[in-house]
């Protein structure tokens, strides 16, 4: 029986920050690709078309175009038999999983959902097991909340907040 590679193949950008892309991957993955780190060398050569995303203006048109990375603004030539074709400048989605580092390993704003409820816990001086206790919740799920890896419903943070953490929840919307 034949096997199936699995090829890692990008489902959507979520955020774009100077040369860093963060994006998740059919794997499940959240993935940041940091370009000034990853592509460095390449970035250097200023005849390779990847030196052209230095500049923000080009580099944040990025889209995403066949499961992976694809700029319209920047031209590259294929040799196809015996002419020459024009195709956007793309970065196979392999070379970009293997360049880029899992979310889980970047430190956490303070700033985040997750790492709010997780300071409040812990000033609260409980276990994750006990506010999952207290919130109708699992452990598991409070973990992966506190580290920003599953998505919370206003209805189940309405419950963390007010049973489990004994708080007021406030949301406010800024400009």
């Amino acid at each position: 029986m034949r096997k199936i590679a699995k090829i890692p193949r990008i489902l959507q950008i979520n955020s774009i920050e100077g040369l860093t892309i963060s994006v998740v991957f059919n794997n499940g993955e959240s993935r940041l690709i940091d370009f000034r780190k990853s592509f460095a060398a390449m970035l250097q050569d200023k005849s390779s078309p990847v030196s052209k995303l230095l500049k923000s203006s080009v580099f944040n048109k990025v889209k995403l175009n066949n499961h992976t990375l694809s700029w319209d603004n920047i031209e590259q030539g294929i040799q196809f038999k015996d002419k020459q074709i024009k195709v956007p400048f793309e970065i196979g989605a392999d070379t970009l999983y293997k360049a880029s580092i899992p979310v889980e390993q970047i430190k956490l704003s303070p700033d985040t959902l997750g790492a709010k409820i997780k300071a409040a816990r812990e000033k609260e001086g409980m276990t994750q097991l006990e506010l999952a206790t207290r919130s109708g919740t699992s452990r598991s799920y409070i973990s992966r909340i506190e580290n920003d890896e599953a998505g919370i419903e206003l209805h189940t943070l309405e419950k963390i907040v007010a049973y489990g953490l004994r708080k007021k929840l406030e949301i406010k919307i800024k400009s």
